[in-house]
């Protein structure tokens, strides 16, 4: 058992002679435990050095030797669900020396991806997709005579996901060859909620008779086996190679500790499910800014709002914590609800929690909200209900890279009618945006982005705003910068330098039409300046302004290109997407170059 992340690389003579499965794989099984250890001593000594997901990883170090030791990586294939739990994976994949550059620009991905390794058969990073992935995989050797196996990892807390359970009741129907095998650690990001949790925890602790947790996926007509202490490498290694030739749908319930090893991680799995990295001794400690978290301000707003309102109800697909809601949790218990990993459900239970009265918030991540795309068309937006859905992590998140940036959220809800969507450029915006959008009479978006603002003063009981209607924040010439959200601060930098008129556009819908009628008349270039995919985005609401209106007045639109962004630092994608001050600067000087005089 560890108690302190090593600051230095600790002796592994047994990992460092594993640079594939293959080399696993000749080790005698009784080398199997000290290999275990030694794994878990270079994970903590790594991500202490880069910062990343933590005690997933921590608690899957046996399994993931067993599976690599019983299976023929990478013919037959390895889903992991999500994940957060991959690192030792790609240790023992021929990733060992390359982890000390997970999430890093340039290093690493955070999550399974296919080009990084032939042994990463799914690419991952949201919940609940392994069953789906896995099944089409093994009916795809089926189809072709092929004698690979086909192995998915979900843990409990993506069982929560409707799609598991979509896949498990297809699964069962073709009959094909396939291992689930369940890593219970009784977690997600946050505790578990609901009554499949619940349903699981309770029979666990019946460990003597596991008739009842074998009848649930007995029904699915899965056969069952365990539960199995996920982290006695003989057992694991028994079972896997008697289901390694089992036909049909099999499930293994396999139970651990998440940050299994490391003493303050097993007594707080949720604070350690992701770590900072390790000061060096010598470093300086980090400046501090002004700025407030955008989740913090979220919270404290969802809290006084409901002091005020008690028709306010809270709602959160298993991201308490990471949303800013765990004070309006414990203030408000009756009124806060966590669906678990069930974005679909949060969406149309909001909806019909609205249809009795109630004033549901959804708070939910840009990336995740992609989830409930259909929920928010259909069951919110076409029924013009009072729904507000505080959107977080919108635009460029960092190091967790392209699964996780909320790059396509204005995009994709722009096109839905009877939506208000705001985009606040700093805490006090954010703030008047919130009570905005919940007084509006329909359904409204408040979009923001992960970490602090720029430091704008707050007020306790924040004033709405006239709903469309623009800042205008600076007189210039020539070209009018229209800045959407968050990168008002480098557009503030960029209308000074070159001395344009400058614009907080607030609302992408709707459009401040009298504003942009003034600038177009007045300018002979509109730049329009946003952190979202510039296809289909606030730049493209404009374009489409001055064509239905003939406006002949150029525009030139800045924003993430028509790609996935890579991980890496936020401030890093922004210098190499030409989105800090100095590449939006070179853009529109470029671009009024062209332009007549």
């Amino acid at each position: 058992m560890f108690a302190e992340i090593p600051a230095t690389r600790p002796c592994t003579p047994l990992l460092d002679r594993i640079d594939s499965p293959q080399q696993l794989r000749q080790l005698a099984a009784d080398q199997l435990p000290q290999l275990a250890n030694e794994l878990r001593a270079f994970l903590l000594y790594s991500v202490g050095q880069t910062g990343g997901h933590f005690g997933a990883g921590l608690g899957i170090v046996e399994l993931t030797l067993a599976l690599h030791y019983v299976y023929q990586t990478p013919d037959d294939d390895l889903v992991w669900d999500v994940g957060h739990q991959c690192y030792p994976h790609k240790v023992l994949t021929g990733r060992r020396d390359a982890l000390l550059s997970i999430r890093q620009h340039g290093g690493l991905a955070p999550f399974p991806k296919r080009h990084e390794s032939p042994y990463d058969s799914f690419g991952t990073g949201h919940s609940s997709t392994s069953v789906s992935a896995a099944l089409g995989m093994a009916l795809a050797h089926k189809l072709k005579g092929e004698p690979q196996r086909t192995v998915a990892v979900i843990g409990d807390g993506a069982l929560t996901g409707g799609m598991a359970f979509e896949a498990l009741n297809h699964a069962a129907h073709t009959g094909t060859d396939l291992l689930v095998i369940l890593n219970d650690n009784d977690m997600s990001i946050s505790p578990n909620e609901g009554g499949l949790a619940t349903y699981l925890a309770r029979n666990l602790k019946q460990r003597t008779d596991a008739s009842t947790t074998a009848a649930l996926f007995e029904a699915l007509e899965f056969s069952y086996s365990g539960p199995v202490d996920g982290h006695d490498l003989d057992a694991l290694i028994k079972q896997l190679q008697r289901l390694r030739d089992c036909r049909g749908p099999q499930f293994l319930h396999v139970v651990t500790t998440k940050g299994k090893g490391f003493a303050p991680a097993e007594r707080d799995p949720v604070g350690y499910h992701a770590i900072t990295k390790l000061p060096a001794p010598d470093e300086a400690p980090p400046m501090t800014t002004p700025g407030v978290n955008y989740s913090r301000v979220f919270g404290d707003w969802l809290c006084h709002q409901a002091k005020e309102d008690p028709r306010l109800v809270a709602i959160t697909p298993a991201m308490s914590e990471g949303s800013g809601m765990v004070d309006f949790a414990a203030t408000y218990p009756q009124r806060f609800f966590d669906v678990a990993i069930a974005e679909q459900h949060a969406i149309t239970f909001a909806a019909g929690l609205a249809c009795q009265g109630s004033k549901p918030v959804v708070a939910i991540y840009s990336t995740f909200l992609q989830r409930g795309y259909d929920q928010l068309i259909h069951d919110v937006a076409l029924q013009n209900l009072d729904v507000l859905f505080a959107i977080d992590r919108a635009g460029l998140v960092g190091e967790d890279g392209p699964t996780h940036h909320g790059s396509f959220d204005l995009s994709f809800l722009r096109c839905v009618p009877n939506l208000v969507i705001m985009t606040p450029s700093d805490e006090a915006e954010a703030e008047r945006m919130l009570t905005t959008g919940y007084q509006h009479s329909g359904p409204a978006c408040v979009r923001y982005p992960r970490g602090k603002g720029p430091g704008a003063g707050r007020s306790t009981a924040p004033a709405p705003m006239a709903i469309g209607k623009a800042r205008h924040l600076r007189d210039g010439q020539r070209a009018a910068l229209l800045s959407f959200g968050a990168l008002l601060a480098a557009a503030r930098q960029v209308a000074d330098e070159l001395n344009l008129t400058l614009v907080d556009m607030r609302f992408v819908k709707p459009l401040d039409s009298e504003m942009l009628a003034r600038l177009a008349a007045s300018h002979s270039l509109l730049v329009t300046l946003e952190d979202n995919s510039i296809s289909g985005g606030a730049g493209s609401a404009v374009n489409e302004w001055l064509a239905a209106t003939g406006s002949h007045c150029q525009c030139l639109n800045l924003g993430l290109p028509d790609q996935f962004v890579e991980h890496g630092k936020v401030s890093e994608l922004q210098r190499e997407l030409g989105l800090d001050a100095d590449g939006i600067s070179a853009r529109i000087q470029q671009r009024l170059e062209r332009l007549s005089p």
